[in-house]
């Protein structure tokens, strides 16, 4: 994380990082449980402290921190007791950029399980990381390998106003 900022005090555009070890399905003894107790606490206090370094520096209106998995977790326990992956939910933690934050955007039935109030979708998302750059994505395009242009998100989605 200290590296992260480093490379944002330096000017980089974009910094990514990657906790590998949450694709837990399970364990024997439910070992997933011990794996969590000692992850879980190893990145709040990461994440936290790069949120907090940013914020003293004056740097957090200036840049973006994502936070997310590539999908949610099933809304139940499997027989490896452990998770599967679930693509229905996931959830993101955005910072700074400029945004509007301290809120929830959205909400799950009590399981987890299924979206009930203002699904957020990735374009949306990816709209919103591509506004905080300052390129619009309305009619921004991109040749693909025939030359084709295509939209840098699907749908024309647009950033989430909640944040913007």
């Amino acid at each position: 994380m200290l590296v992260a900022r480093r490379l944002i005090e330096a000017g980089a555009r974009v910094v990514t990082l990657n906790y590998s070890k949450w694709d837990w399905h399970g364990g024997k003894n439910n070992s997933i449980f011990k794996r969590e107790a000692e992850d879980f606490p190893v990145f709040d206090q990461c994440v936290s402290a790069l949120l907090e370094d940013l914020h003293q520096r004056g740097l957090d209106q200036d840049c973006t921190v994502a936070i997310w998995g590539e999908f949610g977790r099933t809304p139940k326990i499997s027989t490896q007791v452990g998770r599967d992956h679930w693509p229905r939910v996931n959830s993101a933690i955005l910072f700074g950029g400029g945004m509007k934050t301290g809120q929830v955007i959205g909400a799950t039935d009590r399981l987890g399980g299924e979206a009930v109030e203002r699904p957020v979708t990735f374009p949306e998302l990816f709209a919103t990381l591509y506004h905080n750059l300052g390129i619009e994505t309305e009619h921004t395009t991109v040749e693909d390998f025939s030359g084709r242009p295509q939209y840098l998100v699907e749908g024309h989605a647009r950033p989430l106003p909640e944040l913007i």
